[in-house]
């Protein structure tokens, strides 16, 4: 990369017992960063579990029986104190004996809404945005937009639905992705309570052309017996060629809700996916194989997701239509009864439409949403629907998972409330009789290992891997993304060697997605490090880190993603990070993503970095990885040191100089917890006016608390009449 980015010249330190500003002489730049091409007893309800443990909801074992249910009154209301015996669980109408009973509650805090991307006068008024850890995550949700089965009319208000969800209804600590069924691999982004990411993600919601949908909900009448309309038997081909490609896509759809409950069932606690689809049929009363084939996909997918602990939301996203005559509608010289005969198919096509939808929320404790116009108010009441749920347990009987002629028996499953009044129940309606023991997986190929850890959603998380990537620009290269990678080496085996090295052999990845889901970029290759003795404990203590350049030739939305497999071990591990990269040539005043590293006070005011320790090829070890740009751990009453890139600045007109001033904020747990005073930005040696370099240091308070923080820097150019604004974020962590 540029000199300007990776060879920091800091020029700024930040002094006081908390956080203040002060200005010092600026030290010697630290080294270049390296770069790598790469080649029984009745339940106490008093004994109720935390929502925020590694939570199992739904269990199918010999020995427990555990799901999950929602009780409301007769006027909707949720039902949230029932007592142990207030209830009866049925399986095939037979009460069973509970093992324990809890109501979870998972309501979050209300927050304000905050305005879409674009809408606020000024891009600071926000802060940036929280990197949630495991504990912190109330909410997990998928929001599946079904591409493969939207018409254009609902493209666009899904598109609008969603934005308002972010907007406004989104609440900390929800973790949310937004995802295409049609959009490939590379739609299948990490879930995230980045806003940011998410309104990228809604940009991408297109109407697409090769999927079942049209541009209306339902085609025009048209009038068979013209001479442009085929005949019968042209026409019945049609009929079935269209059925077919049909049931082909509403397959597809259902193969991609399954991957993505697959990738939920390693997450705790209990997940939601909210499918906003124009439907599917299940059934057709002329085509048995093709209605086998949807209905076989459906119940894989339902008990599938049930195992999964996760309830599936389905919105009919066509809405209330109007099913009589339309303008697009063309019945000249139809008689009266073929014109009834018509409207009376395209009724029946689309609420049959419907029955697929609401068989998934039905058979999964969700809810079906159909025939409305507001889409963004259905999701409101999924998220309240969310806000808690009984947690059951039953001891089966062992007959639960015999089997019958040698066919899996499917088991259904009720509820009853005995508590006087009326109630409403919605739970999961059975499960087939085969334990999650006996649901073994087919052993994977060590190819199949990391193409999976990488192409998930979900972060393999059997070798501990940092990621952190930056967008820069540079004259020749253009931009480019530049990542740091950290691997936690107690995750590798090393083997000894008779020339006493330690040896570790490890496969890794890497994938550049674009916005529409395709790789743009990719390489793999197998690495093999070998340390000496005296710097082995301190590899294991500290780790090592990956640096790569990816260039990058049009602006927009990208993934980065990684993964790592052992070969000694199989263990795999996968990290991803969302880039947005701007288009320079637009003119507009943009910022370099933030380089920042960690080191004594002392070393800085001498000049002096935390040089790195050892190289084995394109492996670095640092003598303080934790404060490495890649970690950015750091210890109270350490000096931060940060740099970044300044692209497009206006020349002041009578000076011929740039007129910028620079302002660092940080954030803890999103409040503010300092405010830098605004600094004018002074020209040292600069080159090239298109971009100039910013690099300043801030000490660490020794009392500052630990925890996770984000600093942001912003810069105003004030050379022209109408002030410029950009600003920049980066997550770092201060530690004991």
């Amino acid at each position: 990369m540029g000199r300007s980015l990776t060879a920091l010249i800091l020029s700024v330190l930040v002094w006081s017992t908390g956080l203040a500003q002060q200005p010092l002489p600026s030290p010697p730049p630290p080294p270049r960063s390296t770069e790598t091409k790469p080649e029984t007893q009745k339940p106490n309800q008093s004994q109720l579990p935390n929502p925020n443990d590694d939570l199992d909801v739904v269990k199918i074992t010999t020995n427990l029986v555990q799901i999950d249910a929602i009780v409301t009154d007769k006027n909707g209301k949720r039902v949230t104190d029932l007592k142990p015996d207030e209830i009866e669980m049925l399986e095939d109408g037979k009460p069973q004996y509970l093992t324990n009973f809890a109501y979870i509650s998972l309501a979050p805090k209300a927050v304000d809404p905050q305005p879409e991307p674009g809408n606020s006068s000024s891009p600071i008024t926000a802060g940036p945005p929280i990197n949630l850890r495991p504990d912190q995550v109330r909410r997990t949700i998928a929001l599946v937009v079904d591409d493969l089965g939207l018409s254009f009319e609902s493209t666009h208000h899904v598109r609008e639905s969603l934005k308002k969800f972010i907007g406004q209804q989104m609440q900390p600590g929800d973790l949310v992705a937004i995802i295409r069924t049609g959009g490939g691999i590379g739609a299948l982004q990490s879930f995230t309570s980045d806003k940011r990411q998410l309104y990228a993600a809604v940009e991408k919601v297109r109407w697409n052309p090769v999927g079942r949908s049209e541009v209306s909900s339902f085609g025009p009448i048209t009038n068979e017996s013209s001479p442009a309309t085929p005949n019968d038997e042209g026409r019945n081909r049609q009929e079935e060629l269209n059925e077919f490609r049909e049931d082909i896509y509403a397959v597809g759809t259902l193969g991609a809700l399954n991957y993505i409950v697959r990738g939920l069932k390693d997450l705790p606690g209990r997940k939601s996916v909210i499918l906003l689809s124009d439907g599917f049929q299940m059934t057709r009363t002329d085509d048995a194989f093709g209605s086998s084939r949807v209905l076989s996909a459906l119940r894989r997918l339902t008990d599938l997701a049930n195992r999964a602990s996760v309830v599936i939301y389905t919105m009919h996203a066509a809405g209330l239509q109007t099913l009589s005559i339309t303008a697009a509608d063309d019945t000249s010289g139809m008689s009266a009864q073929q014109v009834e005969e018509s409207l009376t198919d395209r009724r029946r096509v689309f609420f049959d439409s419907q029955d697929g939808l609401s068989y998934l929320a039905q058979r999964t404790g969700g809810l079906a949403f159909k025939n409305t116009n507001d889409l963004a108010g259905s999701i409101k009441k999924v998220m309240v629907d969310q806000e808690g749920f009984y947690l059951i347990g039953y001891r089966p009987d062992d007959s639960t998972f015999e089997h019958i002629n040698g066919r899996v028996k499917f088991h259904q499953i009720s509820l009853k409330i005995k508590r006087p009044g009326k109630y409403n129940v919605r739970m999961r309606s059975g499960f087939y009789g085969v334990t999650e023991e006996a649901l073994t997986t087919v052993a994977q190929t060590p190819q199949q290992q990391i193409v999976n850890a990488i192409t998930s959603p979900f972060g393999a998380t059997g070798v501990q891997l940092r990621l952190t990537s930056l967008f820069v620009n540079d004259a020749r290269i253009g931009s480019a993304m530049h990542s740091f990678l950290h691997v936690n080496a107690k995750d590798l085996e090393f083997t000894v060697q008779p020339d006493g090295m330690h040896k570790a052999v490890f496969d890794i990845m890497a994938l550049t997605f674009g916005d529409n889901g395709q790789v743009i970029d990719q390489f793999s290759y197998t690495q093999t490090i070998q340390i000496k003795e005296e710097n082995f404990s301190r590899l294991m203590k500290n780790g090592f880190t990956y640096t790569v350049t990816i260039p990058v030739k049009k602006p927009g939305a990208y993934q980065f993603r990684t993964a790592l497999r052992d070969q000694s071990t199989g263990k795999v591990g996968s990290a991803s990070q969302f880039i947005e990269v701007p288009n320079i040539k637009k003119n507009r005043l943009t910022l370099s993503g933030i380089v920042m590293r960690g080191m004594t006070v002392e070393a800085y005011l001498k000049g002096l970095t935390s040089a790195p320790l050892e190289k084995a090829d394109n492996v670095q070890v640092e003598n303080l990885p934790n404060a490495s740009s890649a970690v950015r751990q750091f210890q109270s009453g350490m000096a931060m040191a940060y740099g970044f890139t300044i692209y497009n600045a206006q020349l002041d007109k009578l000076t011929g100089k740039p007129k910028l001033k620079t302002q660092v904020r940080i954030f803890r747990n999103g409040e503010q917890f300092f405010v830098g005073n605004e600094l004018p930005y002074e020209l040292m040696d600069e080159k090239d006016m298109k971009r100039l370099t910013v690099n300043g240091g801030i000490q660490l308070g020794n009392k500052m608390p630990p925890g996770e923080y984000v600093i942001q820097v912003i810069v105003t150019d004030l050379a022209k009449e109408k002030p410029r604004i950009a600003t920049q974020w980066l997550d770092f962590e201060v530690v004991k």
